[in-house]
């Protein structure tokens, strides 16, 4: 990969590789939040395995997956390094719980027909990481920013108080993962060996419940189905590689342009829940969903602005 800083000697970028560079970064980012956009789809036909059994099958696999890919990358010496780092460990251990949290709750969703939820649920999850800056990092918030959190606050209010059901699929997924980023953000260390780390913390677990379901007969694995034979050792593959392309794909990105990119995954969620699995859509839906997308579109565009503003700062800088 180009390095996207000027060489010691003077160098200059080539504009065309620039150009080239961020071209592929919008593809990896597309495919990225695409994939994820579509997980409802694997994970739908993966029913006749218990949340927990799934969860702990995507767990294992992915150990399996990442094992392999990161010795091939010979960067295992990297992961062994973050094990004995005490600090990091004890953040990680932190994010471990909560992404197995937000898969376990992911898959409950798809599986009870609340993908709907699961769409709110990622919708709020910019907003409510500016939330979290705010509350633990001590960063910042514009009146905008405010604006767009209280506006996704509102949509939220609105589902709880004029619907039947909470919304706490919604609120569980957009709080685990917002905390998630948190805490990755804290641990300082790459993607693919953060991932390789928690999938390890949690490996043995994850295959102590699969042996216990199997001694038991109560295994969905190799009980007879190819279809779960096949798609549950496939989910650790299929949770690994969009975040290999993410991680590609914000390597080559600004900013902005990957906050654009992520609300691909829960648009996605919405169209499959609302259009093809035909979940309830009412118009107090509508009206909370109007809210969340006004507080990430205030959010947007500010965003937007402050790069632009940012931006033609460096450029009058350069020319003096």
């Amino acid at each position: 990969m180009k390095s996207a800083e000027p060489l010691a000697s003077g160098n200059q970028i080539n504009p065309s590789d620039k150009h080239d560079n961020t071209r592929l970064g919008v593809i990896f980012g597309l495919a990225a939040y695409s994939l994820w956009g579509f997980f409802p789809v694997f994970f739908k036909a993966l029913e006749g395995a218990t949340p927990l059994e799934i969860v702990c099958h995507r767990i294992f696999w992915s150990v399996v997956f990442l094992f392999i890919l990161v010795t091939a990358r010979r960067q295992l010496g990297q992961v062994f390094i973050t094990l004995r780092n005490r600090q990091i460990l004890l953040t990680l251990c932190g994010s471990t719980l909560l992404i197995a949290t937000n898969w376990l709750v992911f898959i409950y969703a798809v599986q009870h027909g609340e993908v709907l939820q699961s769409s709110l649920g990622y919708f709020i999850t910019p907003l409510l990481s500016i939330l979290f800056g705010f509350i633990f990092l001590q960063e910042r918030l514009n009146r905008w920013q405010l604006f767009s959190v209280l506006l996704a606050l509102i949509g939220v209010l609105n589902l709880a108080f004029h619907h039947d059901q909470f919304p706490w699929i919604a609120l569980i997924l957009a709080t685990s993962f917002g905390l998630y980023g948190l805490l990755r953000k804290v641990a300082r260390v790459e993607a693919m060996i953060g991932l390789t780390v928690e999938t390890l913390l949690l490996g043995p677990f994850a295959l102590a419940y699969i042996i216990y379901l199997t001694t038991q007969q109560d295994s969905s694995f190799l009980a007879g189905t190819l279809r779960l034979d096949l798609l549950l050792p496939l989910s650790g593959v299929v949770t690994a590689i969009p975040l290999l392309l993410f991680v590609a794909a914000a390597r080559r990105l600004q900013l902005a342009t990957v906050g654009f990119l992520q609300y691909i995954t829960p648009s996605l969620h919405f169209i499959l829940a609302v259009w093809l699995y035909n979940e309830p859509f009412s118009q107090g839906h509508l009206i909370s969903f109007l809210f969340i997308w006004a507080g990430l579109g205030v959010y947007s565009c500010n965003t937007v602005w402050k790069n632009r503003a940012a931006w033609r700062g460096n450029r009058d800088r350069q020319t003096l």
